[in-house]
């Protein structure tokens, strides 16, 4: 009653700032508690996720649920009903590979394709009784998508034939696809494309009447190892090690013409899996060439070989072997340490080591 305007009126500010900052620390909290659950909060599944292994997958006679209400109906599994791998956790059939099997016969465009092809991929690897209760049938078919004239179809194709080479009752069909396979190789430069058809190639044994194909694209696997990508230079390598120790096709591989830098692959700046995959490979090589059987034929090579840029009288290679012997990676030590042996003692003398003497003067330069 006693107080004046101008008193109450800065009563009544204070008043308004208290009821402000407590309003404004309370909108603070609410905020960080929102942004806390959020982050804890696992994010929805996309109900367009080409990924479909885990989705909602109604069983027989049962319907799917609305996109609206992806709320799935709790089951005795512990677990929501009609999840794939859930299923097949438990011996039940989901159904999902074969619902993808069946979409794929239907016309589809390319992404649709591509996008099937890769859900088929992940199924094969993840539902595994699922998988092996295929057949043929579907191998032929994934088969006919490496004819599609889209490469990204194409290198879904691969993958889905590897997933299923992994699967013994499959891996004869799918060795019939050899030649097609070693035909896009080497007519598509398209590196996620030699990835593809590499692995799958090098998850497989190549049967003998995919030789002589291998002969003709053997100056495409030579290009792709001579390439800048590791990943395709890895698997190439991998497959001309696994050719290497096929006798009918030794003289191909070591005639095949290489650029004149070749040796700058056993360089100790590259990386070294793919180090020790080119030494793995020249240690190959070099046992295969001092085989009697071989040692019995004078072979003619061309002067931009493999066999002259590794083995002949000016072949820098044991400068670059006496280097990789420090190499900071113990299994590229190793692996150098081994090749530098093959070069010096012949395979029909490594069982008399008093007799063994240098083969050739690689070493001179070196020692």
């Amino acid at each position: 009653m006693g107080k004046s305007v101008p008193q109450c009126l800065r009563q009544l500010d204070i008043r308004k700032s208290v009821v402000g900052l407590a309003t404004g620390a309370g909108a603070i909290y609410l905020l960080y508690k929102a942004i806390r659950a959020g982050i804890k909060c696992p994010p929805p599944l996309s109900t367009t996720s080409p990924i479909c292994i885990a989705r909602e997958c109604p069983g027989p006679g049962e319907r799917a649920l609305p996109q609206e209400a992806p709320v799935p109906e709790a089951s005795s599994l512990g677990g929501p009903k009609g999840l794939a791998i859930e299923r097949e956790r438990h011996g039940r059939d989901s159904g999902e590979l074969r619902r993808l099997l069946n979409s794929l016969e239907c016309k589809q465009d390319e992404y649709a394709r591509s996008m099937i092809l890769h859900s088929i991929t992940r199924c094969v690897y993840l539902l595994e009784a699922e998988a092996s209760a295929c057949t043929t049938d579907d191998i032929i078919l994934v088969g006919s998508m490496l004819d599609d004239k889209d490469n990204s179809v194409k290198i879904q194709a691969l993958n889905t034939l590897k997933a299923f080479s992994g699967i013994r009752k499959f891996r004869l069909k799918i060795q019939e696809h050899s030649i097609k396979v070693l035909e896009l190789m080497a007519t598509i430069w398209d590196s996620e494309l030699h990835i593809a058809s590499l692995r799958l190639l090098n998850n497989l044994p190549l049967p003998d009447f995919a030789h002589p194909q291998l002969r003709r694209v053997m100056p495409a696997l030579m290009e792709i190892l001579q390439s800048d990508y590791i990943l395709a230079q890895v698997q190439a390598i991998r497959l001309l090690s696994s050719l290497a120790q096929k006798p009918d096709l030794l003289y191909d591989i070591l005639n095949c013409q290489v650029h004149s830098n070749f040796l700058s692959l056993f360089e100790a700046t590259q990386p070294g899996n793919l180090l020790f995959e080119v030494l793995v490979f020249a240690e190959r090589l070099s046992e295969g060439r001092n085989t009697p059987h071989y040692r019995a034929v004078k072979w003619h090579y061309n002067e931009q070989s493999l066999h002259e840029a590794l083995f002949g009288d000016e072949s820098r290679l044991a400068d670059r072997l006496l280097a990789l012997v420090i190499h900071p990676e113990e299994e590229v030590q190793i692996q150098a340490c081994k090749v530098i042996v093959s070069l010096q003692c012949p395979q029909d003398m490594a069982r008399r080591p008093s007799s063994c003497q240098p083969s050739h003067s690689y070493f001179r330069h070196g020692q």
